[in-house]
């Protein structure tokens, strides 16, 4: 497997010319934020990333998670690297400063995190759950259950968990048959299994916070009994200190296709007296709180896709640099070099890093629509950054997961048999890519709630206004010089009419022909992901274009990213146009053919 070095120079061009993190550095409560901090904060991770956990990636893959008696243990090394990454405070970046945060801007702590998830994903997974359980307790716990956990969860010196599967409740959560006893010092116990449990047991912290799904016995049946409780693995004193352990514990661990260094645990809560849980947020009013952070997790998770193509990148990359074999068609007769000549080759890399590129601006984006949300000087501002931040959520996870396998697999295709061969590494970020597209709600999920929710529920409106504001984005497209950028507003207009077209045919079909709807559900994300990705590259381009133009900045950094670009614009988003018939029409042989005849 080749080293990881973080893209800190695309994520940086992502976060101030097309993000605009000067603006958003700006706002209200982000005062001490410098682009000289930015840059310390993305250098420092890098070497993080780079120096520490990307090393830890094959070996933790090839050793796993030790399971004895309850216990998990890491691979070897992983226990270290979590007290570099502890010590360094950079769990605590877009935290709330009142609980030992550094109150940084969401998509700045995005782009740290991408450097995590892509230098060693299984690493990766447990801030990523950890933060998520942040954010539920900011936003509906109760004072003291603030006062108690956030701070040294904030600080990694506790980690957070979601408990949401159960062997019967995947993603139709209303069939969780978790149990919680109401008991009279008002705590509640909790009797039940949970399944998938990222990080349940692991020997890195001192404890383990537990956010958990369950139901009252007079609870109302289907989602709306569901209440979300705190469940410790150690029950934690007035002082705030561990205590005595809780009634809860792992009793396996997953062996999964991938990401064999983070465990996966099926949790048993209550085999003895019952775990001891704290109610979050009301009774039967579980599933709005852990929504929180399911949302988060979503974005993290349509990150990991960004971070897993750009490690397969860098990976077929280097092989491709290095590979020599056979005459490529337009060298010197006899010549024989590396494979990176190939026309082929060029063309299967440049894919991979213009979807790449596409998805981290995209991801980059949404994080950003958080800041605002929360930022932003006018009630107005922040209600259509919320906006934005909801309909690009399911968008960014699906779109962005498919995009980390659809480029891990690609990075197998550069390698050729030696990929397919598990010491060179390539086949590792294909097995770590796959399971993205499914947990935290699989992406059919994800494609239903962009239709319906996102869609629907508003007859078209946050979607027509989003596909409005790449529209409006013509004007600056026709003000830039360049062939390049003429063919990149040509392809761009063309994506727009096409997912306008699409995104009227969804908002008039969703209530009158449901099922036709849903069956157009995954098509119509595709087409909106395309589109918005697009939309993301072309905003590249022309900033780059301005930057060259001035001589700000790299001129072959910048020649490169209108390249880019237009490959995106001529290879992928010229693609658009002939996704209109899946969405309009093809639910008429998806729903019709008999299920006998499958």
């Amino acid at each position: 497997m080749t080293a990881y070095a973080a893209p800190v120079a695309d994520m940086r061009f992502v976060l101030t010319r097309i993000v605009g993190l000067d603006r958003i550095a700006a706002l209200p409560g982000y005062g001490d934020v410098s682009m000289d901090l930015v840059d310390a904060i993305l250098d420092e991770a890098a070497k993080l990333a780079g120096d520490v956990l990307a090393p830890l990636n094959q070996s933790g893959d090839r050793e796993r998670c030790h399971f004895e008696n309850g216990v998990v243990r890491l691979p070897a090394g992983f226990a270290e690297a979590y007290e570099l990454y502890r010590d360094g405070a950079w769990n605590s970046l877009p935290f709330d400063p009142d609980y030992g945060g550094q109150g940084l801007p969401w998509c700045l702590a995005f782009a740290v995190q991408e450097m995590w998830q892509a230098a060693n994903v299984s690493f990766g997974n447990c801030p990523i759950l950890n933060q998520g359980a942040v954010e539920l307790l900011q936003s509906h716990g109760t004072a003291q259950q603030k006062a108690t956990y956030l701070p040294r969860l904030i600080s990694g010196e506790w980690t957070g968990t979601m408990n949401l599967t159960e062997p019967q409740a995947g993603s139709d959560l209303s069939a969780v048959r978790c149990r919680a006893d109401r008991q009279a010092d008002g705590t509640y116990r909790i009797h039940g299994q949970k399944i998938f449990i990222t990080y349940g047991e692991h020997d890195l912290a001192a404890n383990i916070v537990h956010m958990v799904l369950a139901r009252l016995p007079d609870a109302p049946a289907g989602t709306r009994g569901l209440s979300l409780f705190l469940v410790p693995k150690f029950l934690v004193g007035e002082d705030g200190g561990v205590g005595p352990r809780n009634d809860v514990r792992c009793v396996s661990i997953e062996h999964k296709l991938g990401i064999h260094a983070g465990p996966t645990c099926t949790m048993s809560f209550g085999d003895d007296a019952g775990a001891v849980g704290y109610l979050v947020g009301g009774e039967n009013h579980g599933l709005p709180a852990m929504f929180t952070m399911m949302n988060n997790a979503r974005l993290s998770v349509g990150l990991q896709g960004v971070a897993l193509a750009e490690r397969a990148y860098q990976q077929a990359r280097a092989f491709a640099r290095e590979r020599v074999q056979g005459h490529a068609i337009g060298d010197p007769p006899g010549e024989v070099g590396p494979i990176i000549r190939h026309a082929d080759v060029r063309r299967m890399l440049l894919d991979m890093k213009a979807r790449t590129e596409a998805a981290r601006a995209l991801t980059y984006l949404a994080a950003s629509q958080l800041d605002l949300a929360k930022h932003a000087e006018t009630e107005a501002e922040r209600a259509h950054a919320q906006g934005t931040a909801d309909l690009l959520t399911p968008v960014v996870k699906a779109w962005s997961t498919d995009i980390g396998w659809t480029v891990a697999s690609t990075g197998i295709q550069v390698h050729g048999g030696m990929g397919y061969i598990e010491e060179t590494g390539a086949a590792q970020h294909l097995r770590d890519a796959r399971i993205s597209s499914i947990y935290e709600g699989t992406n059919g999920v994800q494609a239903a709630d962009l239709v319906f929710r996102k869609v629907a529920r508003d007859n078209g409106a946050s979607a027509r206004r989003f596909v409005a504001e790449i529209a409006d984005y013509d004007g600056e497209l026709s003000r830039a010089a360049g062939d390049e950028i003429a063919d990149i507003r040509l392809r761009l207009a063309a994506g727009v009419d096409a997912l306008s077209e699409a995104t009227e045919w969804v908002a008039a079909t969703a209530e009158a022909q449901p099922a036709a709807a849903a069956a157009a559900a995954t098509p119509y994300l595709e087409l909106f992901g395309t589109v918005a990705g697009g939309f993301m590259m072309a905003r590249g381009a022309v900033e780059a274009a301005r930057a060259a133009s001035t001589g700000d900045g790299d001129q072959a950094f910048l020649g490169a990213k209108i390249t880019t670009a237009r490959f995106y614009a001529d290879h992928v988003l010229a693609r658009a146009q002939a996704m209109i018939v899946p969405i309009t029409a093809g639910h008429e042989a998806t729903l019709s053919l008999a299920e006998e005849l499958f």
